[in-house]
């Protein structure tokens, strides 16, 4: 959508907002810049990046309320669960709103006067359209340019080509549950001191976060970043056993289930539309039962 508006296509934006959560993976940041440098400084598009803090640093900090991330779980009776995602809210939904309001003039706890808003573009393509909502404040009005153009992934992606932007990658936190297989391999054999982080992450989170392992609230069970429930360097990344597949039965579909598998939810890890949309067994990061 910035490169739409920047070249004419779409009506030229005021404003482009990336919320960044503090944990994007280093080609994120790397092709952020080339977008601002090459697309948008020169259409006079300001890119505002706006942050909630480290969302790794976070869950690490005894001293710090941690807004949990949908971490897989294995239960002391051996039952699967999954801890509540409220990461999305907090590091990318709230410091949007939080800059929209500024933009606006009225910084919170300021009262935005009726009929006061932003149009805001939000990038979702035919292929989830489903995803397409309201806003659930009156002072930011939702379109969706993209739906509205007729566009699919696929023609964003010819797009994207054409400007020699194809090798955009996906905007979502270095360790996010919701990676599939691709994904962790990609970080594994192209960046080994990321996969090193993502792997010391994974078993620092194992009995919780650190705040409520500090207060007493101990996860009385697990948690892991892969969806097999085992230490991420001893997952299986590269090839899915029968055995291991057929475990995993009870959480997927089995065709669409094991395209999920290998290529994670192909949604992107949007403030609008995060591919974490799912119910939570298990309620919160604090005790599992």
């Amino acid at each position: 959508m910035l490169a739409l508006s920047a070249k004419g296509i779409l009506p030229r934006v005021d404003y482009a907002i990336f919320a960044d959560t503090g944990w994007e993976p280093r080609a994120v940041y790397t092709h952020l810049d080339r977008l601002e440098r090459e697309i948008a400084e020169p259409a006079g598009i300001p890119v505002l990046r706006v942050t909630s803090g480290n969302i790794r640093k976070d869950a690490l900090d005894p001293d710090h309320r941690f807004a949990s991330m949908p971490l897989y779980i294995l239960n002391q009776d051996g039952k699967p669960g999954m801890t509540r995602r409220q990461c999305t809210g907090e590091y990318k939904i709230k410091p949007i709103k939080k800059k929209v309001r500024e933009l606006l003039g009225f910084p919170y706890p300021a009262r935005i006067p009726r009929g006061t808003f932003v149009e805001q573009w939000v990038g979702i393509s035919t292929d989830e359209f489903h995803r397409a909502k309201d806003s659930d404040v009156q002072y930011m009005l939702n379109r969706h340019p993209l739906i509205d153009m007729g566009w699919s992934r696929s023609d964003c992606i010819r797009y994207l080509t054409s400007l020699g932007l194809a090798d955009t990658p996906k905007s979502s936190c270095l360790g996010c549950p919701f990676h599939g297989n691709a994904q962790w391999r990609s970080i594994r054999d192209a960046s080994p001191d990321e996969w090193a982080d993502v792997v010391e992450f994974d078993a620092a989170i194992r009995k919780g976060n650190a705040r409520a392992n500090a207060t007493g609230k101990r996860l009385l069970g697990e948690a892991f970043l892969h969806r097999s429930r085992v230490p991420l360097d001893q997952a299986p990344i590269d090839h899915v056993t029968a055995a291991e597949w057929a475990a995993l039965q009870q959480e997927l579909d089995d065709e669409a289930g094991l395209e999920e598998l290998e290529d994670g939810v192909i949604d992107g890890c949007s403030p609008w539309a995060c591919r974490g949309e799912v119910e939570p067994i298990q309620d919160d990061f604090g005790l599992a039962t």
